[in-house]
């Protein structure tokens, strides 16, 4: 889903980097309001922390998908539901820019189309319909939340790639509807599933909850989870292309990074000589905390900010 640099064009990336400025600016206000609103305060900073790692670690793991691609999750529905709409927004750019300067995911140039496909238009087309349903058919708003965050910002992802001059016939863009359906699907599937985990581990949060503040059972689990998914989950993660690849693998266009840039931990692996496995996973681990320690930064300044 990470557009890298090299697909967009000139003026297309640079309006969308100069979008996304404004909008996260607004966005982080709305999430200290909100905080103040519900006067949850330093009780909700450790949960912002472990779902920033659980999702980035996630995000790792690719899962295949048909005609030789693969997804992963994406996790705008899940921490929409977790979090709420503002406060998952800024997880998710945090957890973008880690991922474009420090292990070469998704462009630097192209960093303002992913915050504005995955960390905006992705989290609100998963929080409309869970707003809406989730009185009367929570489960197929909970699914319907993590399908529709990934193909609306499957969408926005191929128009932009159409904007900059990107040949689009009918037949690619069937396929490649197709393909992100395909991916949608596993992240409604996921989505749910996680979040009836997280309702077993505490009930109080079934009804709504971004509005509960969260127990250390809860945030106990999320980061085992997230420490298991970077350890293991690695094993079994799938190496084929993602789908914007495989869309772009078409018209022979490939992602370069800029000549100025060098990632410490490309490809999410450190550079050595030990074994592919310690390499991916160390990586990931160090990825881990330092999402945990963004994230969690973010959520204090936020929180200074309301009491301020």
């Amino acid at each position: 889903m990470h557009i890298p640099d090299g697909f967009l064009s000139t003026p297309v990336w640079s309006t969308l980097d100069l979008a996304s400025l404004p909008a996260i600016g607004w966005v982080a206000r709305r999430a200290h309001q909100d905080a103040a609103r519900m006067d949850l305060g330093d009780r909700r900073i450790p949960l912002m922390g472990v779902m920033g790692a659980f999702v980035f670690a996630a995000q790792m793991i690719n899962f295949p998908i048909p005609l030789g691609t693969s997804a992963h999750l994406v996790g705008g529905a899940l921490m929409t539901i977790v979090l709420g709409p503002a406060a998952a927004s800024v997880v998710m750019t945090a957890i973008l820019v880690i991922q474009a300067f420090v292990f070469q995911d998704g462009g630097v140039l192209a960093l303002g189309a992913n915050v504005i496909n995955m960390a905006l238009i992705g989290v609100l087309a998963g929080y409309i319909p869970y707003r809406l349903w989730r009185s009367h058919w929570r489960s197929a708003a909970i699914f319907l939340a993590g399908m529709l965050s990934v193909l609306v910002a499957g969408c926005f992802a191929l128009s932009e790639l159409a904007l900059s001059g990107v040949p689009m016939p009918g037949r690619l863009i069937c396929i490649s509807l197709g393909l992100f359906l395909a991916a949608a699907l596993m992240e409604g599937a996921i989505t749910l599933a996680a979040v009836r985990a997280i309702e077993r581990l505490k009930p109080a949060a079934a009804a709504e909850p971004e509005a509960q503040p969260a127990g250390s059972r809860l945030i106990g689990a999320i980061a085992i989870a997230a420490v298991l998914l970077t350890t293991f989950g690695i094993l079994w993660a799938s190496a084929a292309p993602e789908n914007l690849e495989h869309v772009a693998a078409q018209f022979g266009i490939t992602a370069h990074a800029p000549v100025w840039m060098h990632a410490p931990l490309a490809d999410y692996e450190w550079q050595g000589s030990a074994s592919l496995w310690f390499r991916r996973a160390s990586a990931g681990l160090a990825g881990l905390a330092l999402i945990y320690g963004i994230c969690a930064l973010t959520g204090k300044l936020l929180t200074r900010q309301r009491s301020a």
